[in-house]
């Protein structure tokens, strides 16, 4: 048994019990009128139990000298109750002390074995062997044993329990510890794929963009209208910068030269973007729309808003590096329950199944699948290229 308690707190309790009993036994025995012999005898049992609690029970249950106490305790309560019955009573404190000071259950069983074993020999030699003392010693010896198991049993049984729990109480503080810094973790990771996303998507392919400018520029002597447009083009990537910093709204950050703070809505922000690829790359650039605007009147979620203006961006952005194209086509659409986004170039394509996606295609990918959408890429070689991207939008709370 493993009831390790304070210690201090112990050792003051124990030595109120051990002494106390034995104090209050030995005025007992005093009283009674009995034999000097059995004086003696009780007496000296009391002594050697004292003696025995002073000198090695103090140490506590986890000394060396913990089984050597036991055994002085039980011998000590055998020679008191075989010098006078009523001191059967010191029982009260040598069956905890069997329990106590066991390292484990089956050791403090046959501890307390040890101790009605003593304790029936004392009475033998107290009482007698008649069959009525016989009788009586049984009894006692049985009464006194089932008790101290029951009791034992059971607090050692709570003890294990509230060990255990403890114990499964710590695993599960140190799991949610664990859980909570994985969390920090992924949260980090996170917000690192999507600061890395914004940046490709914004920074980078402006940065682009006036690296291109600068080319030109530098080839047609410092083109006035050219560096007008470079002008320009670092304007918007400061304002894309601080509002990528202020994690500010995707569509006003599109449309930051004009004003940093401004919210336009998407059509407008596409719009844009159209006419800035046109004049930086000479590249063709319509906005296929029906009679009437498939956004006029929606009111799209910012996210939605990120995730189509970032694709058109990225679209944009391919076809600036890889389409050789001479004309491409933006389609914005509007269904029920999403947004559609369509951008077309008559470049010189390539075979999707062939080809390996860089980090555009995958960072759109990436991109939609946070918000459950899906990217179609349909080309040929020498046929153009055409992606389709559909952004899911909840029904509820779109129109205006």
């Amino acid at each position: 048994m493993t009831d390790r308690s304070d210690a201090r707190g112990r050792v003051t309790w124990w030595d109120a019990a051990v002494v106390g009993v034995a104090a209050l036994l030995a005025v007992l025995l005093l009283l009674q009128s009995a034999e000097p012999w059995r004086l003696a005898t009780g007496g000296a049992g009391l002594a050697l139990l004292v003696a025995s609690w002073i000198s090695l029970g103090r140490r506590g249950p986890e000394a060396p000298t913990a089984p050597w106490f036991v055994a002085l305790a039980t011998v000590a309560a055998g020679v008191a109750v075989a010098g006078y019955p009523t001191l059967a009573i010191v029982q009260v404190v040598v069956y905890p002390i069997a329990w106590v000071y066991a390292p484990t259950v089956r050791r403090a069983i046959v501890q307390n074995i040890g101790v009605a074993i003593a304790v029936g020999i004392g009475f033998l030699v107290s009482l007698g062997t008649s069959p009525d003392d016989l009788a009586q010693t049984a009894f006692s010896m049985v009464l006194s044993l089932g008790f101290s198991l029951a009791m034992g049993l059971w607090i050692s049984r709570v003890t294990e329990l509230g060990e255990r729990n403890g114990a499964l109480l710590r695993e599960l503080q140190g799991a949610q510890e664990q859980i909570a810094a994985l969390n920090r973790d992924a949260g980090a990771a996170a917000e690192r794929e999507r600061l890395a996303r914004e940046l490709h998507d914004t920074i980078a392919q402006d940065l682009t963009g006036l690296v291109l400018l600068a080319q030109r520029a530098r080839r047609s002597g410092g083109d006035p209208e050219v560096l007008a447009l470079i002008e320009d083009v670092a304007r918007e990537t400061l304002g894309e910068t601080r509002a990528l910093v202020a994690a500010g709204a995707a569509v006003a950050g599109a449309t930051a030269a004009r004003d940093a703070d401004e919210r336009l809505d998407l059509s407008g922000a596409l719009d844009r973007l159209a006419e800035r690829f046109e004049r930086e790359t000479g590249v063709v650039v319509s906005i296929a729309r029906a009679e009437r605007d498939p956004l006029d009147g929606s009111v799209l979620p910012r996210d939605v808003e990120v995730v189509v203006l970032r694709c058109a961006q990225e679209a944009l952005a391919n076809a600036r590096k890889h389409a050789r194209a001479s004309r491409m086509e933006i389609a914005i659409g509007r269904t029920p329950d999403a947004v559609t986004l369509r951008v077309a170039d008559d470049g010189i394509g390539f075979d999707p199944a062939a080809a390996r996606d860089g980090f555009g295609l995958a960072g759109m990918r990436d991109r939609l699948a946070l918000v459950e959408g899906s990217l179609d890429v349909a080309s040929a070689p020498g046929r153009g290229t055409v992606l389709g991207v559909r952004v899911p939008v909840a029904t509820e709370g779109v129109r205006a």
